[in-house]
């Protein structure tokens, strides 16, 4: 019974000294907690974290039961490792920080200004490229020619344009299709859509490292799974083999979509901007809808 009074009061006393500030720490460090796990969930780093935490137990386990030799060697490990693991966390840091510039806060303190006339210039362009593409993907894939198009959003693709041709036409059917016709030199490529407008053709596209996609996918839908990783760019994906639709997002790749529901989901992640109250389109550009991952 002492126990559980002194349990008791211990807590009371404690509770009387926490701060208002003090659960604003804990759900800040509970939050980036939470942010580092969900980064780091199926992937390869994954395997890293559960490796990191089994040397921590024995380490652990070796000051328990003084094994002095087991500690010391891996308490040098430990203090020699942070830039080892700067290295190997690489790609997971670096998508952190892209996700961090993307927000809305960085949005919304840079985008000032926006005169409401350039503002619904870029719309219709927007909403123009969108049109062309759709259209052109229905023709690909009734004509099972494989094409890749790759839709720029807050990341800029400057370093995958440098890869491919600059076109800077404006977008439809006919040039979309010429472009991936197979006996064009600009084909085996991706396009990159900037803008509403056509901007690049025959361009590069980093190759997704996940081990969790399907053995089925061609080198053009590991292409679009890698770009969607790398930026928050929306890549539409029309299979040689099948003509089959997809479109990749956050690294996410969704499939079977036919020209309504590729049109209405494309209108979704590039043209929600259309739908803002006029007093904010003046304001600043609102960030883009996030889609939610499938």
């Amino acid at each position: 019974m002492d126990v559980v009074v002194n349990i008791w009061n211990s807590f009371f006393s404690l509770a009387k000294q926490f701060r208002v500030s003090d659960a604003l720490d804990v759900i800040l460090v509970s939050f980036i907690i939470y942010s580092g796990i969900k980064l780091v969930r199926e992937t390869r780093a994954e395997q890293l974290v559960k490796g990191i935490l089994v040397l921590l137990a024995v380490w652990g386990l070796s000051y328990m039961l003084r094994l002095y030799m087991m500690k010391s060697l891996l308490t040098y490990f430990f203090q020699f490792s942070v830039m080892a693991l700067l290295v190997v966390f690489q790609p997971e840091i670096r998508r952190a920080l892209e996700q961090i510039g993307r927000s809305g806060i960085g949005n919304k303190h840079w985008t000032f200004g926006l005169p409401s006339d350039d503002y619904e210039v870029l719309a219709q362009q927007n909403r123009r490229g969108v049109n062309a593409v759709v259209d052109a993907a229905a023709v690909l894939q009734k004509q099972k020619t494989g094409a890749l198009i790759v839709f720029e959003r807050q990341t800029k693709l400057g370093d995958i344009i440098d890869t491919g041709t600059v076109v800077n036409a404006i977008p439809s059917v006919p040039i979309i299709c010429n472009v991936f016709f197979n006996k064009a030199p600009l084909h085996d490529g991706a396009m990159i859509m900037r803008g509403g407008m056509l901007y690049a053709a025959g361009c590069i596209l980093p190759l997704t490292k996940s081990d969790n996609v399907s053995i089925d996918l061609g080198t053009r839908h590991r292409a679009a799974i890698g770009m969607s990783e790398n930026s928050d760019a929306v890549v539409v994906v029309v299979s040689e083999e099948t003509g089959q639709i997809s479109a990749a997002v956050n690294g996410v790749l969704t499939r079977n979509y036919t020209r309504e529901t590729l049109k209405s989901q494309l209108e979704s992640l590039l043209l929600t901007r259309e739908t803002e109250p006029s007093e904010k389109r003046q304001s600043f550009f609102p960030p883009l809808r996030r889609v939610k991952k499938k």
